[in-house]
């Protein structure tokens, strides 16, 4: 169980897809005690829509951040990563190694380095926790589609080089952690690539329970992110983001 302390391009409007997944998901909402959002794009059409607009905390799927900002930093340096670096970023993307993600939040300059990475990659809405913490860091749903757009889009900041690293790092996450968006995957087309983030706050002991990455249906690639918190516990929050992530990802396809 993983545990960290409390120590782009517009969306569809009203009547789009976004209005879409408001109307699909407004049961969902009204079954669950927990807060929820969420933001697809199907990058055939370039169709994308938002249905929530409240700010998370990240838990995990910040490391995905932290890794795009050690990416620009590194191209911006003229260098590959060292050996370490690469080490580091494989156990925390793929098994979300927590000490590995402290280390690289370093690395980039914590808070600070993190923010003015995000901002290069066009992410407005993502504010890191003042006493540093990076698993506090705030965002938005919408937000992270920007990053995802980032990272598996050509019109990117990151290097081709960078994209592909990030991209098969999260298609290596570890089987026992492979839930959230991958559950609106049919198994064709390109496999799920994911990073997913969990825990309970320490205030409430409600979970936070994250999802984002990219998942194929009916042969159609669907960038997704599924923010939740509020959940009574990891189980409640993963059936949740699953329910969220399928019915999002068929209404996009639907467009």
């Amino acid at each position: 169980m993983e545990r960290v302390d409390d120590a782009g391009p517009a969306l569809s409007g009203p009547g789009g897809l976004s209005g879409a997944l408001a109307d699909a998901l407004a049961p969902v909402a009204a079954g669950s005690g927990a807060d929820f959002s969420v933001a697809v794009l199907e990058t055939g059409s370039g169709a994308s829509g938002v249905h929530g607009d409240g700010s998370y905390a990240t838990a995990s799927v910040v490391k995905v951040g932290i890794l795009a900002a050690l990416l620009l930093g590194a191209q911006d340096e003229g260098r590959l990563l060292t050996t370490e670096e690469r080490s580091q970023a494989t156990v925390m993307i793929e098994n979300s190694d927590n000490d590995a993600a402290t280390a690289l939040w370093h690395t980039i300059g914590g808070t600070n380095g993190l923010g003015t990475a995000l901002a290069r990659l066009g992410l407005t809405d993502t504010r890191g926790d003042e006493r540093g913490r990076w698993g506090l860091t705030r965002t938005t749903a919408a937000d992270q589609l920007t990053l995802l757009r980032a990272v598996f889009l050509d019109d990117s900041p990151l290097s081709v080089r960078s994209r592909a690293y990030l991209r098969t790092l999260m298609g290596r996450v570890t089987a026992r952690q492979s839930w959230g968006v991958s559950a609106a995957a049919d198994g064709t087309g390109d496999r799920t690539r994911l990073k997913n983030g969990w825990m309970p706050r320490d205030a409430t002991g409600l979970w936070v329970v994250n999802s984002i990455g990219a998942v194929t249906t009916g042969g159609r690639t669907h960038l997704l992110s599924v923010l939740s918190e509020g959940n009574a516990d990891l189980r409640a929050g993963v059936t949740l983001v699953e329910e969220v992530a399928r019915t999002a990802v068929a209404v996009a396809h639907a467009r």
